[in-house]
């Protein structure tokens, strides 16, 4: 397949620091050293700069790289070379970041994950295939890397020998990395054999799990104990693969399977499952497997022998859905010319359209156009193409389907979001001008009652919120809950949002439809800094919410200490008590928040203060079994004969719950 690399990169080469801009971009920080965004100054392309956190390897890691620089394949990373100063490998650059951070945010469509599969089993195929084959030995997500459009590209291929450490085994040496999940059970062995490509197919058998279930393995198991699982013969369990799973996930889950064997004689090989990891090649239909591997002349064999141009797999995927997928454009156009239904979707009514702007593929969205597809064709959750190019980000699509389209504010179906909600949430700006400017109205709200305001506060994106206020956006509308914009903003402790809508005229002491000011939920969520912002700008300290309560019993009850600290140095009265008679100290002392309490005392606050059931903090201190806290009311004059309601001294519930450190100080002091 051709190189990935831009024009000029081709060749391996010798870099020096000079040879690249000044501005370098810290993507990534790893146990090897650091990774930077870096624009070469002569070509203006754009690398990926691998630092090492040693240069005792250096001229061994010339040679090595050096040989994966004559690596070129669709499905792995290009090395362009290397550079002194600092010691670092000269990469291809992936916009989309690796594979463990998009498992962790985002929900991955089946059909993507099939694809993710199919394209890592290629890849390792191809280094496999090398003579000799080029072993991993580090395969896991975050080694897994994604281009614009998803695409997986695999990376640190090769690079084993010359980042090991003297002296340490493979497994040492993995370990002391973090990669304890990814490592087969033969080297665990005492006298483990060398590595071979069989270890790059359980550590890929691990990821097929964590792409199907989107979970991590063996959570919170600790290194030991995932060595004798994986000793034993355990692995993460399949269970936990998602019940909506399509039939087809059985041959993947089976691919994974034979891969993990305990034996590693019993695992395949990659090239025995690049055709089976196929999306496309499990249902048995030749044309799928034609267009999943990008072979036109396939394709029109297949469809001059009778093939279906628009046969249905058992989740309704169509040759073109796939091409569409793939991005094999050539083969788009191919299948619209053979008759191929543009506006055939898959079970969920997702078209061809819907899996370009999933993809940001602007060139297959035009062809999709041009030969008949509704820009405004939803699914069965009424999601447009517009909604998914809005929510990624595609900028490109959005702009050859807005030209297509007479409205713009179209809501889907399960939260009522329009695609300037999405921009808004997922901070998509040049997406969101885009929609403004073709008249998407910036005050519509979901049913939620939820502007886009909201949501771009909500995800703290300053220069959306910016963008919305200033094209009229309500800075004043409240939602469902009665939370405004500055609700949410204190709420997330997004600081610069605070000041911002403070300064665009909204009041610090807006209440939400339970009472609430945004003071009362910073002081919740613990934000101290939006706390300070907004009783700078007048924000009430003592103004009582629900059931009476400040910010500083909110505080204290969560045991927030450092918004304690700041609201009683901004004035807050430490002896109010809420409408049930409890006081900041109160809950100070039931949340067991000795630094609280502390602060409290120092404030003259009254420590044997009674709520509606006569209960005292130290009641509270003691049924806690708090002994810092008990010591600290006692010195500063609280009763200790004090009964509650009930005729409880705190003795007595000390004692009940079983407290005996506490129950010795409050017996000692009654014998004192």
């Amino acid at each position: 397949m051709e190189s990935s690399g831009g024009e000029g990169l081709e060749k391996f080469r010798l870099f020096r620091r000079d040879d690249f801009d000044s501005d370098w971009v810290k993507v990534a920080e790893r146990s090897f050293g650091r990774v930077y965004r870096v624009k070469l100054k002569l070509l203006r392309e754009r690398c990926a700069l691998k630092c090492l956190s040693t240069s005792s390897h250096y001229r061994d890691m010339t040679e090595e790289v050096s040989k994966l620089g004559k690596v070129k394949f669709n499905y792995v990373t290009s090395v362009y070379g290397v550079c002194d100063d600092p010691p670092s490998i000269v990469m291809e650059y992936m916009s989309k970041g690796s594979l463990d951070l998009l498992l962790a945010s985002h929900t991955i469509m089946w059909l993507k994950k099939f694809q993710m599969i199919h394209e890592v089993v290629m890849g390792m195929n191809f280094l496999h295939s090398t003579a000799p084959p080029l072993l991993h030995l580090n395969l896991k997500p975050a080694n897994i890397l994604l281009d614009d459009h998803l695409h997986v590209k695999i990376s640190d291929f090769g690079l084993f020998k010359w980042e090991d450490s003297a002296g340490m085994s493979v497994m040492e040496h993995l370990t002391a990395r973090g990669n304890i999940n990814y490592v087969p059970p033969e080297a665990f062995n005492q006298n483990p054999d060398p590595p071979g490509t069989k270890y790059d197919v359980y550590s890929f058998a691990v990821v097929m799990w964590e792409i199907l279930t989107q979970k991590k393995p063996y959570a919170g198991a600790n290194m030991t104990e995932v060595i004798i699982r994986v000793s034993s013969g355990k692995r993460p369990s399949v269970e936990r693969v998602p019940d909506d799973q399509p039939p087809e996930c059985q041959d993947m889950i089976a691919i994974m399977q034979l891969c993990w064997q305990q034996n590693r004689q019993h695992r395949p090989a990659f090239s025995d499952g690049a055709r089976g990891s196929s999306p496309g090649g499990e249902d048995g239909r030749s044309l799928l497997r034609a267009v999943v591997n990008g072979d036109a002349e396939s394709v029109r064999g297949v469809l001059g022998t009778g093939g279906l141009v628009n046969g249905q797999s058992q989740r309704g995927y169509t040759p073109l859905i796939v091409a569409v997928l793939h991005k094999h454009h050539h083969i788009c156009e191919l299948l619209v010319q053979r008759g191929a239904d543009v506006a055939l979707g898959d079970e969920d009514d997702w078209t061809p359209l819907h899996f370009a702007a999933q993809n940001g593929d602007e060139r297959s969205a035009r062809l999709l156009l041009e030969h008949g597809a509704r820009a405004d064709a939803a699914d069965k959750d009424e999601w447009t193409a517009l909604h998914l190019a809005a929510q990624n980000g595609h900028e490109g699509v959005a702009r050859v389907l807005l030209a297509r389209l007479p409205a713009v504010d179209m809501p889907e179906g399960q939260h009522g979001r329009t695609p300037l909600h999405l921009a808004s949430a997922y901070g998509h700006l040049g997406i969101a001008k885009l929609l403004l400017g073709q008249g998407a109205d910036p005050s519509v709200p979901d049913r939620a009652q939820a502007c886009p305001l909201h949501l771009a506060v909500e995800e703290g994106r300053v220069r959306m919120v910016r963008l919305l206020a200033e094209r009229k956006a309500d800075v004043r509308s409240a939602d469902g809950r009665g939370h405004t914009p500055l609700h949410l903003a204190a709420l997330r402790g997004h600081t610069l949002i605070c000041r911002y809508l403070l300064g665009r005229g909204e009041g610090a002491n807006v209440r939400t439809t339970q009472g609430w000011t945004p003071l009362h939920l910073a002081a919740l969520r613990g934000h101290g800094d939006a706390v300070l912002a907004l009783e700078a700008q007048g924000g009430e300290v003592d103004a009582r919410g629900g059931e009476g309560w400040t910010a500083l019993h909110l505080a204290c009850h969560h045991a927030q200490e450092e918004v304690v600290t700041q609201l009683l140095a901004a004035g807050a009265q430490p002896s109010l008590a809420e409408d049930a008679g409890w006081t900041a100290l109160h809950l100070a002392s039931r949340s067991g928040s000795f630094p609280s309490v502390l602060q409290l005392i120092s404030r003259q606050a009254d420590v044997n203060a009674t709520n509606h059931s006569q209960t005292t903090p130290l009641h509270l201190a003691a049924q806690r079994g708090s002994a810092t806290i008990i010591r600290a009311l006692l010195l500063n004059h609280a009763s200790r004969s004090a009964r509650d309601a009930r005729g409880h001294t705190p003795l007595d519930l000390a004692c009940s719950n079983g407290h005996q450190e506490a129950a010795k100080l409050l017996a000692q002091d009654e014998e004192g």
